[in-house]
């Protein structure tokens, strides 16, 4: 759990350090270890774009949690002189937004996304300390260590993944002179809906308990919510959750749902079932009494059709029917996604390894969950882990874990790898062509003893694990390289299926149509979401190198511009995206194209004449005059234009 965060006093002028609270003295003393000083010229080692690029790539998760929110946090904060950061675990900015006015300010001290304002490069600073001490942090004005960040004041709250691990920062940054005790509150209160999305998007094929001791408070920020698999074993907790039991979570993870809510997870959903409220009541281990709706697979089960849940993994229940299959979802009219699928159901709890290849973006991640979910092993946890976004020196500690005290900085009491997590389950190592070449070989003993060995440990713990894995590389071309180990590749490759670029596929129109109700049930915008005539043709030409990841992006944006009848045309789609369409679809439909020139044309007409009446003060005769126009044009073109005698 975060510490408290220490209130900011009156400070003094002068830079002895006797005035510092006790956290900002400790991290000015390792700010002279990295040896900076007061006037140092800071470093902000700015990414080039491409750089910047494949960072946002890596943590797009993050980014597509945390944007929404900060675009929240920007309406409450509007006109105070400052701006919203968003940065990873390493400090590294990835996006920013906030008043235009501060934000030209702010571009002089590099707060922008592709800056680093980690501790050793920018001294202590809120980012910085906040990852140093992995606790909310203001640093005010003279707070911070490098005279040219003084003008600043700075909230940061670390964010952490459903596991406890810190994946990034959330900061608010403003002018000193602007400093509101609120703006931490409200940073905070940002950070718990980020992690909380996060949560119950990781967990979401999980049985998920949300609860709280007054039922006005579920469904809010303040709700506690656990995962556990099926038969009850405890997966994680969110922070009001670990709040309400006084436990944290090193100490949750020896319980199981039955010894903190004191009945078996069967029972549980029968009650939950039976209850006529949308909630239940439930009692904690530590005598305190919670109203909670109980979820699987995002919704309440109360709500849900009967379904058997198996108690343990190990059982091996069959294959589910086609109504609640996942690759059955997946299967929208493809040919060659349906043939995969036919392999794939085949070879499904006979422990034989996937590897699935395919363009980025082809949806690798999302056909291996299906698997997982159709799988004798659904009730257990679904871990993934990206090969390319772990950095080369951390990826080993994340896949095998570390005990307490294996290295500089390594957590008290250790941590458990992403092969412990997913212990019970399956393991989906998308990327694998990006594995270090000496991990490769760890990896391979896994697979061939299933035991582990924790860095820093003596002893070796056995797994019992399904892995997937995933690549956009030619893995034959990389061992003959000499990059990719040939004893692991055939060690992986038991079933190798390839999906299709989107591109090739023939059943877009149905692979919009679940895109668009996801959405909507996603974002509930209340109106059945669809495509005009026109853009769905420019899509059914488009070449889409992003493939379903672009297309599904493209789509949550547009959706969010739409007008009241929910149908997305040619004005909501992003400027950039158009550009690029009109340009690669050489053979679109010349209707299709001389609609979207004509609407470009429209858009360009009316911008002109607009500016004109502008420079003319509003005047319409003159603006007219001006362009060689009559005023009913001007009124055609600007219906909301008044007209102004003279």
């Amino acid at each position: 759990m975060m510490q408290d965060i220490h209130d900011i006093a009156a400070f003094p002028n002068e830079r002895q350090n006797n005035w510092l609270i006790p956290s900002i003295r400790k991290a000015h003393e390792r700010s002279e270890t990295f040896g900076l000083n007061a006037s140092t010229c800071p470093d902000y080692d700015v990414l080039t774009q491409g750089e910047l690029r494949l960072k946002l790539e890596q943590n797009r998760v993050l980014c597509a949690h945390a944007t929404p929110v900060m675009e929240t946090l920007r309406e409450q904060i509007v006109n105070t002189q400052s701006m919203i950061v968003l940065t990873d675990a390493q400090g590294l900015i990835l996006h920013s937004t906030g008043d235009d006015d501060f934000l030209a300010r702010a571009e002089k001290v590099a707060l922008r996304a592709g800056a680093n304002w980690a501790e050793e490069r920018q001294g202590t600073n809120a980012i910085g300390t906040a990852i140093a001490e992995c606790t909310p942090t203001v640093v005010h004005g003279d707070q911070h260590y490098l005279a040219a960040n003084r003008f600043l004041t700075c909230s940061s709250v670390p964010i952490l993944d459903p596991y406890g691990e810190l994946i990034g920062v959330l900061d608010v940054t403003g002018d000193h002179r602007s400093y509101h005790r609120h703006t931490m509150a409200l940073a905070r209160m940002s950070v718990q809906m980020i992690e909380n999305h996060l949560f119950s998007s990781t967990f979401q094929g999980m049985l998920q308990i949300a609860f709280h001791s007054r039922p006005e408070f579920l469904g809010t920020l303040m709700e506690g919510i656990m995962a556990f698999t099926g038969d009850g074993r405890f997966l994680s907790a969110n922070r009001s959750a670990q709040f309400q039991f006084g436990l944290p979570l090193t100490s949750l993870r020896a319980h199981t749902l039955s010894s903190l809510f004191g009945l078996p997870s069967a029972q549980l959903i029968d009650r939950s079932r039976a209850s006529r409220d949308a909630h239940t009541t439930l009692d904690l281990n530590n005598g305190a009494v919670v109203c909670a709706r109980v979820r699987l697979n995002r919704s309440p089960i109360a709500n849900m059709p009967a379904l058997s849940l198996p108690m343990k993994a190990a059982s091996k229940p069959s294959v589910p029917l086609d109504k609640t299959s996942k690759l059955a979802s997946l299967d929208t009219g493809d040919a060659k996604v349906s043939a995969v699928i036919g392999k794939v159901r085949k070879v499904i709890g006979k422990d034989i390894p996937i590897l699935i290849t395919g363009e980025t973006g082809t949806g690798k991640e999302l056909l291996a969950q299906a698997i997982h979910c159709d799988s004798p092993r659904r009730a257990g946890p679904f871990i993934a882990v990206n090969c390319a976004s772990i950095p080369e020196n951390l990826i080993e500690s994340e896949l095998f874990g570390y005990e307490e005290g294996a290295f500089t900085g390594a957590r008290r009491k250790g941590a458990a790898g992403k092969l412990m997590q997913a212990n019970g389950g399956t393991l989906f190592l998308d990327e694998i062509g990006d594995m270090p070449y000496p991990l490769q070989v760890r990896l391979l003993r896994v697979l061939q003893e299933r035991v582990i060995d924790p860095l820093g440990s003596s002893k070796s713990i056995p797994v019992d694990v399904a892995i997937i894995c995933a690549t956009h590389r030619n893995l034959r071309e990389m061992i003959a390289q000499n990059r990719f180990r040939e004893d692991l590749y055939y060690r992986l490759n038991g079933l190798v299926v390839k999906l299709p670029p989107l591109r090739e596929r023939t059943d877009l129109a149905a692979v919009i149509a679940k895109m668009l109700d996801m959405v909507d049930a996603e974002e509930a915008y209340g109106v059945r979401l669809s495509i005009d005539e026109e853009v769905m043709q420019l899509f059914e030409h488009y070449p889409w190198p992003g493939n379903c990841r672009q297309l599904g992006n493209l789509l949550r944006t547009a959706a969010a511009m739409v007008d009241d009848d929910g149908c997305i045309r040619r004005e909501h789609l992003p400027e950039d995206f158009f550009d690029e369409a009109v340009s690669a679809v050489p053979d679109v439909p010349e209707a299709c194209s001389m609609a979207f020139a004509a609407g470009r044309l429209q858009e360009v007409t009316a911008s002109v004449i607009a500016a004109t009446l502008a420079r003319h003060r509003g005047n319409v005769s003159a603006a007219a005059r001006a362009l060689g126009i009559s005023r009913n044009t001007i009124y055609r073109k600007l219906p909301g234009c008044t007209p102004m005698e003279q």
